[in-house]
């Protein structure tokens, strides 16, 4: 599998437009981000993906965060308006990187937020769950059910402030999700869908990103889990691979947040 980073030569928490970076601006260590960051990628092609790269931009921190680029489905990518004006610069040259590499480029209206893979995640029987309350707009879900079948959630709680810091499709359609990020309603949506195969994750380990995790076959990349969360992933015959992630999190995303699969 081809999977798009970023180097974070420019990463640092820079401004606060989420939660985990408030009292973190200019706390972020570069080097060791960058350790972090080339561990996440050793981990990945020890599991046989290839890395692409997008070149890095001074004056956008963010651009590290390649799962925001756009939302991919074969050799389609709907690129991202971004919600918060710090990263609405970074969709030129998202836009630009998937022309040169003979994606079929799909923009949305100016008028419309949407963060890409960050709110907008295919499960494996490629439905495709979309959230919106805080950086994507429910109207998202108008442009892309022409393409795909598709279940609206919505986000509650800023601390999780985009799908993929609470929610994550695994193979043989299971799921990890965290309760308290949804409202009711998508709550009952993802319980009904998923049913036993649904796998809550506490705070404990929302807040450690565990549900920002990369799912390669039986494999999950993650920052950190707990023993019950290992143990509760190993019984459903899943292997845990854990790389830290500390200083991403300042910035509010983890390992998840840092790739973007080119399905």
């Amino acid at each position: 599998m081809n999977i798009l980073m970023c180097e974070p030569t420019f990463f640092q928490v820079d401004y606060v437009i989420n939660p985990w970076m408030a009292h973190n601006v200019g706390k972020a260590n570069n080097s060791l981000a960058f350790t972090q960051w080339s561990n996440l990628v050793t981990a990945l092609e020890k599991l046989g993906n290839n890395v692409l790269l997008v070149p890095p931009e001074k004056g956008l921190p963010d651009i590290v965060f390649t799962a925001n680029a756009g939302l991919v489905f074969g050799n389609n990518v709907i690129i991202s308006n971004f919600n918060k004006p710090e990263r609405q610069p970074e969709t030129k040259f998202y836009a630009e990187w998937f022309q040169n590499n003979y994606f079929n480029v799909i923009m949305l209206p100016d008028e419309v937020s949407f963060e890409g893979a960050g709110d907008a995640l295919f499960d494996n029987d490629n439905n495709l769950w979309l959230a919106h309350g805080f950086r994507s707009d429910e109207v998202v879900k108008n442009y892309v059910k022409e393409y795909c079948n598709v279940f609206s959630l919505k986000l509650v709680n800023d601390n999780f402030y985009h799908l993929d810091t609470c929610f994550c499709p695994l193979t043989n359609g299971y799921v990890l999700y965290t309760p308290s990020a949804f409202d009711d309603d998508s709550l009952k949506l993802i319980k009904g869908h998923f049913k036993e195969k649904a796998i809550e994750v506490w705070e404990h380990d929302a807040k450690n990103f565990a549900c920002n995790a990369v799912s390669i076959g039986d494999n999950v990349i993650l920052n950190s889990a707990s023993d019950e969360l290992i143990s509760k992933l190993s019984a459903v015959g899943f292997n845990t691979i854990q790389v830290e992630m500390s200083e991403f999190i300042k910035s509010g995303g983890s390992c998840k947040c840092l790739t973007l699969k080119l399905i």
